[in-house]
């Protein structure tokens, strides 16, 4: 079974930043042939895309929301995985999931494997 675990999330205020990890714990299964992605989830609305990274590090998607801001980028020797969040904004709150899946989409059906999610506050 692969646990992905999500660290890096806290308090910012706007226009701060903030790194996101997400390292796949695991003995006997390596993600490093996985897609990586980023999701997040606000109060009351529907979990959605943020970023996606392929497996070589050659495809990255981003949303139209974050794009010119956030960076997504791993480290396949760590199993690893990471999303760079600058100028945050207060609209950027949320839980954030990192996942894991076969081909770099955007939709969450796409994804095996699931962090327990970390949460972003960005205050105003």
């Amino acid at each position: 079974q692969v646990q992905l675990v999500e660290s890096g999330g806290g308090l910012v205020q706007a226009g701060g930043s903030l790194r996101l990890s997400c390292a796949a714990s695991t003995r006997t299964f390596s993600t490093s042939t996985y897609a990586r992605g980023w999701f997040r989830q606000a109060p009351g609305k529907d979990r959605e895309f943020v970023a996606v990274i392929s497996w070589s590090g050659g495809t990255k998607l981003y949303a139209d929301s974050v794009k010119g801001r956030f960076t997504i980028s791993r480290d396949n020797a760590k199993n690893t995985v990471y999303l760079q969040m600058n100028a945050l904004k207060p609209e950027d709150t949320a839980v954030y999931y990192c996942a894991a899946g076969r081909l770099p989409m955007t939709g969450l059906n796409s994804y095996d494997y699931w962090g327990q999610g970390t949460q972003v506050t960005v205050s105003s």
